[in-house]
């Protein structure tokens, strides 16, 4: 039976409700602000998927043709399920994702309460500042799989930390539910086993199943778990890829490959972070820091410590991997945005305890206070600057690539073969066989992605009609080059004014002669 601890922290409480609301409201405000799109390509690429999921029954981008540019398995079979109920797919993606924001709300605020037991507010404001972080809200209503991510991440935490209030009770059955949320988390994302791996490590090192036989009893039910629930995804990916991971990946090392020779690691690593610290979780800093010294004196006298360090240790594992094989800190750090719930939680019980330990003079009283007000205004104003943030990288994804894609649907012939570098809007609104210069779904071009000719010459050889591409995606990045022959632009106004460029269509000449 699970503890009394156990039963507590999984338990509704009235609180749910108002973080519920929260959410669905400001994830509703950004998507009507924004008229109801999304704000990256990729977010089409998974529509994609989950339409042809649910309408032929296959894992694949154009449909007969088998590939894995879905790197989120089960988020894609979330989407398919939405279109197999016909519900309309905008409402019941943006739905799923308000509701991973409030689940992610509920657990942080469950968290805090475990830290905080004698604060009878921590975890409603914690919950509320996991709500209205205006990246959480942006992440949530960008039909996007991290959202759902950043609930498993802290998920994952919450099943580690219980095993300090198990004392060494039902340890198989508990591994074995560990293992199922680690699987599922890792096919939402590949990088949880990343964080599975470091709560096994954690908990070898604190092992509060206090006897070596019941933690390897929890570890046996948790690899079990693990096992059978991830089987279906590695053999998706064999099938697909020959490999155990999705070809995603290795597409976007080898066209980030500049990027990381460019920069000195550290820098890098800085560069990743940076992104996620743009908003009132700024202000949280110092106590991040004070919670991480608490814990650390903790330490000396209690290993269990080091349970309520992981979330400080997964932020940072999870910032210098990605410095180390994709420093792309772009669209407001979105790949390391799931770092963010963890920070949250620290940070606010860390300004917690600076409040309370602050009490002892006066100028602690009035830095710590002013410090927590400071924090609490700048989460509400970026949480209401965030929905114009937004609606502008709503507006140039239906200014570029979903106006681009519509052209295509209306101009040219499904037949005529089209080299697409954004292929998610093309793939949703003009389905048709491309060749991919990102190479997510053209995996055989990654060796010589970076080599203009060579890309060049496989346009070549595979029949390319149709280019469309920003200027710095143009093979060789050169738009004078004679074998283009533009025939669409968008004109769109909102990457301009971002200091982007438009999208254009070309027709390709392969003798060099545009007609006319």
């Amino acid at each position: 039976m699970p503890s009394n601890a156990d039963s507590r922290f999984w338990r509704p409480r009235a609180a749910d409700g108002v973080l519920l609301a929260m959410a669905a409201a400001g994830v509703l405000v950004y998507v009507l602000t924004a008229d109801g799109g999304f704000p990256l390509d990729d977010s089409w690429i998974h529509q994609v998927y989950g339409r042809n999921l649910a309408q032929t029954g296959q894992w694949a981008f154009v449909p007969g043709v088998p590939s894995a540019a879905s790197t989120s398995p089960l988020y894609t079979v979330l989407l398919a399920l939405g279109y197999a109920l016909n519900v309309p797919f905008k409402l019941w993606t943006h739905s799923l994702g308000a509701l991973a924001l409030a689940l992610t709300g509920m657990i942080g605020a469950r968290l805090a309460e475990q830290l905080l037991p004698e604060q009878k507010y921590a975890g409603l404001i914690t919950g509320l500042a996991l709500v209205l972080a205006w990246h959480l809200l942006w992440a949530a209503a960008s039909g996007m799989e991290t959202m759902l991510f950043c609930l498993w991440t802290l998920v994952l935490i919450a099943l580690a930390r219980r095993e300090v209030e198990r004392h060494g009770s039902a340890t198989f059955r508990h591994g074995f539910a560990f293992g199922v949320a680690a699987a599922l988390a890792t096919m939402t994302r590949p990088e949880a086993i990343a964080l599975a791996g470091l709560i096994g490590v954690t908990l070898l090192g604190v092992r509060p199943q206090v006897s070596w036989r019941d933690f390897l009893i929890w570890s046996a039910g948790a690899a079990v778990g693990f096992a059978v629930f991830i089987a279906p995804y590695l053999l998706l990916n064999v099938r697909l890829t020959g490999g155990l991971l999705p070809n995603t990946a290795a597409a976007k090392q080898a066209e980030y490959a500049p990027i990381a020779a460019a920069l000195s690691y550290p820098a890098r690593v800085w560069e990743m972070a940076k992104p996620i610290f743009a908003g009132g979780q700024v202000l949280l800093l110092p106590g991040v820091v004070y919670y991480l010294m608490r814990l650390v004196r903790r330490l000396r006298t209690d290993r269990t410590a080091l349970l309520y360090l992981l979330p400080l240790a997964w932020a940072l594992v999870l910032i210098v991997l990605y410095a180390a094989r994709l420093p792309a800190p772009y669209q407001h750090g979105r790949y390391v945005l799931p770092a963010l719930p963890s920070l949250i939680v620290c940070g606010v019980a860390g300004t917690v305890w600076l409040l309370r330990d602050g009490r002892r003079s006066l100028a602690g009283r009035v830095v710590s206070r002013s410090l927590a007000i400071a924090a609490l205004l700048a989460f509400v104003y970026f949480a209401v600057a965030g929905a114009g943030i937004y609606s502008r990288d709503v507006r140039i994804i239906d200014e570029e690539m979903v106006a681009a894609a519509r052209w295509i649907a209306t101009n040219i012939p499904p037949e005529e073969r089209l080299a697409v570098h954004d292929i998610g809007a093309v793939g949703y609104f003009a389905p048709r066989p491309i060749l991919d210069l990102a190479g997510l779904v053209s995996p055989e071009i990654v060796p010589f992605i970076r080599d203009g000719e060579q890309l060049w010459n496989w346009l070549r050889q595979n029949d390319a009609r149709y280019l469309m591409a920003f200027p710095d995606q143009i093979p060789g990045k050169n738009v004078d080059d004679s074998r283009l022959c533009r025939v669409f632009v968008t004109d769109g106004q909102a990457s301009l004014a971002a200091g982007g460029p438009n999208m254009a269509v070309y027709a390709l000449a392969w003798d060099g002669r545009c007609p006319g």
